[in-house]
């Protein structure tokens, strides 16, 4: 659990990495083609830590679940 947690604190960073240089490029970019190839490649970061940080959600969701039951046997 401890290692989804740590995924989901680095997919956090990901994502506030990319919302930073997504909000610094605009019209005072050099060019306007390098400013679109940054914001696809941003926007693909975005994408991917969001996948990432569900995947990890999941893993400590299902990791709670577990944890739920083997208290559920030690009780029995």
């Amino acid at each position: 659990m401890t290692t989804a947690l740590s995924g989901m604190q680095t997919e956090q960073n990901r994502m506030v990495s990319a919302a930073s240089n997504i909000a610094s490029s605009g019209p005072s970019a050099a060019a306007q083609t390098d400013a679109e190839i940054d914001l696809a490649s941003e926007m693909l970061y975005v994408m991917s830590a969001e996948t990432n940080y569900k995947a990890n959600a999941l893993v400590l969701e299902a990791g709670a679940d577990l944890w739920d039951v083997l208290m559920t046997i030690k009780r029995d």
